[in-house]
């Protein structure tokens, strides 16, 4: 018998394609969507491009609304799911795509987001490394609470992380900048998120430190051994709806040649089935990864410079979001971890 499902916030564009993945699950049957605004609509009028599910109403987003199912997905804007989440049986597995259950510390809640803390979940990067040895998917097996990722963080972290863990890059003066697609913000109307703005324009935000998931790619570095790592990120609006093209820089630790980086590299994903290193000399594009839960790395070193240089594409919403919290539940609930999730992308 197929696992229950629930989606809160099935309206926005994360909830969107928790559906769209989840549609083609074997082992799941989505059964209540849940909405703020759109509650009482239809969900294929919300988001018309969800044929397979047109039997599906949006109602109010409840734990009433959400409680009884197996698996309870929360597609929230941040500090809605840390009440709501508290009032489900701890028996259901629950997954959050929001921020509210990503942070250890405290004090990063506070300085970036604000409000009440709610603590910290299992982080949903089942590839990334843990102290002691392993890797976060030995975190997510069996858990019923799971905090999915920021999709700029985990993209940053799954750079840069193999060559922390290896001891091949320093952990200070990192550097990130990032072209994204303004999915990313979510489906609420914002003015520097319009076509207007966007369409033939490049547009950076959250210079200079601001940005919410600085705290997140620090505590992943942390866990893959970096010591107070400090990192500049800028994440620059880029006219196409969904994907992230991530190039992050790190220094490299003098006396390390070309091949121990790039060994490093391989040790960390040649087994890992959704993230794939590239052949020396290459490196990926947004489109070779739309729609699939798949990062794709392109590694060089720049030897003038003595840095270690990482390209990473990623779609937000898939691997960046929704693929991760459904790779994440497979392991939750010992299913296959790639179940109902493809590394193929859509093209052109």
């Amino acid at each position: 018998m197929a696992f229950s499902v629930a989606i809160a916030g099935a309206s926005g564009y994360a909830g969107g394609e928790l559906l769209r993945m989840l549609a083609g699950h074997p082992e799941f049957e989505v059964r209540t969507v849940t909405a703020h605004s759109n509650a009482g609509q239809r969900l294929i009028d919300v988001q018309p491009h969800l044929r397979s599910l047109a039997h599906l109403t949006l109602v109010d987003t409840s734990a009433a609304n959400l409680a009884g199912h197996d698996v309870v997905f929360l597609a929230l804007p941040h500090g809605a799911s840390g009440a709501l989440s508290a009032e489900l049986s701890p028996d259901t597995l629950v997954i959050d795509c929001g921020a509210d259950h990503r942070l250890e510390d405290a004090g990063d809640w506070a300085a970036f987001y604000g409000g009440d803390y709610f603590g910290s979940w299992a982080y949903g990067v089942p590839e990334l490394p843990i102290p002691g040895g392993g890797k976060q998917r030995s975190r997510l097996i069996g858990a019923r609470r799971i905090a999915a990722p920021g999709c700029n963080a985990s993209t940053v972290a799954l750079a840069l992380a193999p060559g922390i863990h290896a001891g091949v890059i320093e952990a200070a003066d990192l550097v990130a900048v990032l072209a994204v697609g303004p999915s990313g913000a979510g489906k609420s109307l914002k003015v520097p998120n319009l076509a207007a703005e966007v369409l033939g324009s490049a547009n950076p935000y959250a210079v200079g430190g601001t940005h919410r998931h600085i705290p997140e790619i620090q505590q992943s570095l942390r866990w893959a051994g970096a010591v107070n790592p400090t990192i500049s990120f800028t994440p620059v609006i880029v006219p196409m709806s969904r994907g992230i093209l991530a190039t992050a820089t790190a220094r490299l630790v003098p006396g390390t040649s070309a091949a121990a980086v790039r060994a490093a590299w391989e040790s960390a994903y040649t087994d890992e089935p959704f993230v794939h290193l590239l052949p020396a000399g290459h490196f990926p594009r947004t489109s070779d990864v739309l729609g699939a839960n798949t990062a794709l790395i392109g590694l060089a070193v720049d030897e003038a410079a003595g840095r270690v240089v990482t390209v990473t594409a990623v779609d937000n919403l898939a691997k960046g979001t929704a693929g991760a919290a459904i790779q994440s539940a497979n392991l939750a609930l010992g299913l296959p971890e790639t179940l109902g999730l493809s590394m193929n992308g859509v093209a052109p």
